[in-house]
């Protein structure tokens, strides 16, 4: 069954995010390069530009998974026997667990460049290769702390008294809503910036908490709905 969140929430790859690794088998040099790519053009312009940079390898497969849903997947041999690069790489980010065991990870493109070593692999080794090649670097990315939370959120803000903004920040943040930050303008007034999932339930539980909080003198400005990044 869906779930009712399927679509709201995914991870990503930080925006500035260069993850790379290098392993060997049998005298192969495989170097992996994991960065964000939000559209296929992004994607391409990675591979390209990493075929230019390392125009002396013998193959430059790639794969990349692009959408909240990740509707957008593609895996490349580039002149590997069919079946023995790209679709293991391509699996190894769409089954990727990432913080809290989702596999969720998405708007990411891998790309493994390839020397050969002389010996020949085989098919079993080849797939071993590079799809070992793409966890290592996404292992790496999560132990790095370059992987961001995306939720689709309902974003409000929050007028507050001064002189109670701190605590009500704090008692938000305790029921689990999203504290985006705080303005202070002149004058005794402040503004909470927050953030929910943009579910029925969860706007409920909001206007809900706000009340009691506020005493049901909640001054709400919806900010509309938008991709939040965060930290996992």
């Amino acid at each position: 069954m869906t779930s009712p969140r399927a679509g709201r929430l995914c991870t990503v790859l930080a925006e500035d995010a260069d993850v790379v690794v290098e392993l060997e088998r049998r005298k192969s040099r495989f170097l992996t390069v994991l960065r964000r790519a939000e559209t296929v053009d992004d994607a391409q312009d990675v591979v390209e530009g990493l075929r230019r940079e390392h125009h002396s390898a013998r193959h430059h497969c790639s794969a990349w998974v692009i959408g909240p849903a990740q509707e957008i997947r593609r895996g490349n041999d580039d002149g590997e026997p069919s079946g023995t690069a790209g679709a293991p790489m391509l699996e190894a980010l769409t089954h990727a667990a990432m913080p809290g065991g989702r596999q969720d990870l998405t708007d990411a493109v891998a790309v493994v460049v390839r020397w050969f070593g002389g010996t020949l692999l085989g098919a079993g080794g080849l797939v071993s290769a590079y799809s070992d090649s793409v966890v290592a670097a996404v292992r790496q990315a999560e132990s790095r702390g370059l992987l961001r939370r995306r939720r689709r959120m309902r974003q409000v803000r929050l007028s507050a008294p001064v002189a109670v903004v701190g605590r009500w920040e704090h008692e938000l943040r305790a029921t689990g809503v999203e504290v985006l930050g705080t303005d202070y303008g002149a004058g005794s007034a402040a503004q909470l910036r927050l953030a929910v999932d943009d579910t029925p339930e969860d706007l409920a539980a909001l206007d809900a908490r706000l009340a009691q909080l506020t005493s049901g003198r909640a001054a709400l400005q919806d900010d509309g709905i938008g991709w939040l990044e965060l930290l996992p």
